[in-house]
């Protein structure tokens, strides 16, 4: 849906109100250094209750399906809400009509990055072509032996491990990792009943500690998945966080993203003295949100280097007829993809009939 004027400016007056006061600075040094022990205590109390599953990333994100599956996909319906094949290709860049709030960034060109990354991993010493070209060694790390790595960043208790997971069992050269800082909610998916070892590998990891290794090379992924996770990052830091992860992938690899979207109704639900800065909050549990823009995601991806497929925004109603209630969701959602080879600007080259003695 599209907003009125008036619910626009009611929206930017309420964000006014909420953000006047802002947390006190020694408040704001602990939420930043506390960050993990607080989402730890999150699912702690809420387990894997509290999120429901994302049955709807097939069709939002039909790249996390290995090509050779994709194909066979298209014979049935979907195991996720029943999505037809046609609803899952709905954001195909080839075969989707282009929304008027993507007619100026949508399938542009990005830049390049600001420099490398000073992050290292375990195997920073291994050249990351010499992994994309040729077979891998099975003993150097897990899911070496696949030809298909998909890594979600921040995945909690799982909620979108296990749907992955079940659309991969057919397709056991793909692997699966994922990584939370919170313990405790790493621990809630080895424990699950679905978790396979065989193709999953979940572990502890901060993306915003830099000398934090990954249990595999850079430059291997075809998939990272990065959905309501960089919202919960300082804005400070988050494009350190996307410039590491970018090194991940692998030429021509995807980094799929979704999260929450300026005045959506969770930024406006926010009360006085809960405002860490522009349109940063803190929550009563201590965890925190950002409410992002499409330019903003736009500069942020571009300046690591990855080119934009798509950048939306997608604004919904939602209705709780029951309560009587009508909610305004905003997300911004986007693909971005690793340059399958990376430019180099041409030399200056001086023609000698135009040189001079």
């Amino acid at each position: 849906m599209q907003w009125s004027k008036e619910e626009a400016a009611a929206a930017r007056k309420r964000v006014e109100e909420n953000s006047a006061v802002r947390v006190l600075l020694e408040e704001q040094v602990k939420y930043e250094n506390e960050a993990s022990q607080y989402w730890d205590t999150f699912y702690k109390i809420h387990k894997n209750k509290f999120f429901k599953d994302r049955n709807w990333l097939l069709r939002e994100f039909p790249e996390i399906i290995p090509v050779d599956q994709k194909t066979e996909e298209k014979t049935q319906e979907s195991s996720w809400d029943n999505v037809k094949t046609g609803a899952a290709n709905c954001f195909s860049r080839t075969h989707c009509p282009i929304m008027p709030e993507e007619k100026n960034l949508g399938m542009k060109r990005c830049g390049s990055s600001d420099g490398p990354s000073k992050a290292r991993s375990h195997f920073s010493n291994l050249d990351s072509e010499e992994h994309s070209e040729g077979p891998l060694k099975t003993e150097l790390f897990p899911g070496s032996s696949a030809t298909f790595r998909i890594l979600e960043v921040g995945c909690g208790a799982g909620n979108s491990v296990f749907p992955i997971l079940n659309t991969l069992q057919n397709a056991p050269e793909s692997f699966l990792y994922c990584c939370d800082f919170a313990s405790g909610a790493v621990e809630l998916v080895k424990l699950h009943s679905s978790y396979r070892a065989a193709q999953c590998c979940a572990f502890v990891h901060d993306v915003c500690d830099e000398d934090s290794p990954y249990p595999f090379p850079d430059g291997i992924l075809d998939v990272i998945l990065l959905v309501f996770v960089l919202s919960s990052i300082h804005p400070d830091r988050m494009q350190g966080v996307i410039n590491r992860l970018s090194k991940l992938l692998k030429p021509g690899g995807m980094l799929l993203f979704r999260d929450y979207g300026r005045y959506d109704k969770t930024q406006l639900r926010f009360k006085r003295g809960h405002c860490l800065s522009e349109n940063f909050y803190v929550r009563g549990d201590g965890t925190r949100a950002y409410f992002f823009t499409k330019g903003e995601v736009h500069t942020m991806f571009c300046k690591a280097g990855l080119d934009e497929k798509q950048n939306l925004v997608d604004r919904r109603l939602q209705v709780n007829r029951k309560k009587q209630v009508k909610m305004h969701r905003v997300w911004v959602q986007g693909k971005f993809q690793k340059p399958l080879h990376l430019t180099q600007k041409p030399s200056k080259l001086v023609s000698p009939l135009l040189s001079h003695d």
